[in-house]
């Protein structure tokens, strides 16, 4: 995600509003790379986390607690020893690099006042938090980074510090138009990646919009742009620079269908859904919960995504060889009627015969027949029909198994797809349940009992204001369509492929077209082709939609709809609480 150097101007801003002048009161250790200090200002007390997780660094203001080990590490004692009620007296950020320096005061054993820098370092795997005395001196690091480990540079006590120009960019801050050209359109790469390459803290995102705005391709090589191009972009990279210099900040979450996609501290125009916040440390709280919920869900569910994919692709290969089978019956009508020309020409067939020509009487052709020289004219024809009949019997016997086995693929690709719409930890259970019922999953203990739902459809309001719900799964979708649903409201679904039975509830009134768009978007996402940008929809008055005797949870029949052409985008759709 864009923790990029634009971001963390954004925290030093917030952060220097809120905590410059306080003292820390409290410094634990919850995890082995991460801190949590607690500040008293004149105004009030803020909670300060800084986490140097090689996968997730982070810093922000948080509103909650953490317990502690009963032992503090040997890195949090030293930050107590000094730092106990010392006073932050500046936070900087050298250029607009991913590193934060806070400067703090402080009195010696001795009683003498002293300053040191707690640096702390965003640079994925390479996030530390590094503990300086006023000389850059090096008193001790939340990692040690030896020189096996790092050949640019040394993280250890006694060691001096300093920031590694491994990628040797330039700072963003203090460009000026001949150093943009050298930096970014001499390069024989793609635009976005030239900027972010050429220039510090700039995240691809950063980069990417400032293609956009700029109206360029980012995939436009970057040394291959014309004059009036290279000035434009120059002047949307200065005016983002500018906003940036001036701390004119604009904390966005920018979502697509409904997931956090991208985040930012600058407006992004080249996406449609954002949430704009009042602060970075709002922002980062909520997008990294609401992107652990969504995390969280494809971890829990990845148990049963296995189950339904190894079952599908079982599935598949079963269908396919009972196709194949099915495929060598064709041949069973030619046998039929070699027995009917034999019996009824079998007198003129000379003894041992190889083969025979009749005429047949259902095209009117002439056809050589095949013949067994050992057996009679009578015996050959028996033998045909046994053919036949052994064929036919296959063929009857596969088309019924060919048709349990389509049911069965549309039954877990319908799993599959809810799958890929649970939101939280309830939409599995019933999930399971289904697997469970259908038997690809055993109920654990004898006489297991059945896990308690608490999972709900969606619930939308149309612009219209409309009330219409969206199945998350089978056991829904039958629940909606069958149980809830009036006759006379109307139903959903995208057309030949796995998803929702979406309700519209008319309560007695006529739909206007925009409800009918709305909803047919609903049902478009909701389904298999959700990644497409338009999808098939089939609708139809609920009183059409028939289930059939023994069929599989969620599938149903329809003899009569309509159907429209409906978009997969649903951000403007309003969901109800």
């Amino acid at each position: 995600m864009a923790l990029d150097g634009i971001v963390i101007a954004n925290i030093r801003q917030e952060l220097e509003q809120t905590l410059l002048g306080g003292r820390l009161y409290k410094i634990a250790q919850p995890e082995t790379d991460e801190l949590l200090f607690t500040i008293k200002t004149p105004k009030q007390q803020y909670r300060l986390v800084i986490s140097a997780n090689a996968s997730l660094p982070l810093i922000y203001l948080s509103e909650e607690n953490k317990p502690s080990p009963m032992t503090a590490p040997n890195f949090c004692m030293l930050l107590r020893k000094h730092l106990n009620n010392g006073r932050i007296i500046s936070i900087t950020q050298p250029g607009l690099e991913r590193i934060l320096d806070f400067e703090i005061e402080h009195l010696n054993d001795l009683g003498d006042l002293c300053r040191k820098h707690l640096i702390a370092e965003f640079m994925g795997k390479h996030s530390n938090i590094i503990f300086c005395d006023d000389k850059q001196n090096i008193l001790d690091s939340i990692k040690h980074i030896s020189s096996q480990t790092s050949s640019v540079r040394e993280v250890l006590p006694g060691r001096t510090y300093f920031i590694p120009q491994t990628m040797h960019k330039k700072n963003p801050l203090q460009t000026n138009d001949a150093e943009f050209a050298e930096a970014v359109f001499t390069k024989p790469m793609p635009l976005s990646k030239a900027v972010y390459t050429g220039y510090t803290g700039i995240s691809p995102a950063v980069a990417e919009e400032i293609c956009y705005e700029a109206s360029v391709s980012s995939e436009k090589p970057a040394n291959c742009l014309e004059e009036n191009e290279q000035l434009h972009l120059y002047h949307i990279f200065s005016d983002c620079m500018e906003q940036v210099k001036s701390g004119q900040f604009a904390p966005n979450i920018f979502y697509e269908n409904g997931e956090p996609k991208e985040f930012s501290a600058i407006p992004m125009a080249m996406y449609a859904d954002c949430t704009p916040f009042d602060s970075i440390s709002a922002l980062l709280r909520s997008f990294y919960s609401e992107k652990d919920k969504f995390t969280r869900i494809r971890q829990k569910s990845s148990d049963l995504r296995r189950i339904v994919s190894t079952a599908l692709e079982r599935s598949y290969k079963k269908l396919d060889i009972q196709e194949k089978q099915l495929k060598d019956t064709e041949k069973r009508e030619k046998f039929r009627v070699y027995g009917e020309l034999i019996n009824t020409y079998g007198y003129n067939i000379p003894e041992g015969a190889k083969s025979f020509t009749a005429l047949n009487y259902y095209t009117n052709e002439e056809i050589s027949i095949p013949l067994d020289p050992m057996l009679t004219p009578s015996e050959n024809a028996v033998k045909y029909f046994n053919r036949y009949n052994k064929l036919k019997r296959t063929f009857e016997a596969d088309s019924k198994l060919i048709e349990e086995t389509k049911a069965e693929t549309q039954h877990l690709e319908s799993i599959a797809t809810a799958l890929d719409i649970a939101v939280n930890e309830e939409d599995l259970v019933e999930l399971k349940e289904e697997l469970i019922q259908a038997g690809y999953i055993h109920r654990k203990g004898k006489g297991g009992k059945k896990e308690k739902v608490t999972s709900k459809p969606f619930h939308y309001i149309s612009s219209d204001g409309f009330d219409m719900y969206v199945g998350k799964n089978n056991f829904q979708n039958d629940e909606l369509t069958f149980k809830f649903a009036n006759g006379n409201d109307w139903w959903f679904h995208a057309k030949k492929m796995p998803g929702s039975h979406v309700i519209v509830r008319t309560g007695g009134k006529e739909l206007p077209d925009r409800t009918f768009e709305e909803a047919a978007s609903l049902a478009a996402y909701y389904s298999k082709g959700r990644d497409q940008d338009k999808v098939e929809i089939d609708y139809v008055i609920k009183k059409e939609v028939k289930k059939p005797a023994s069929a599989k949870p969620g599938f149903v029949v329809y003899y009569t709809n309509y159907s429209m052409m409906a978009s997969t985008d649903i951000s403007a759709i309003k969901q109800a609480d």
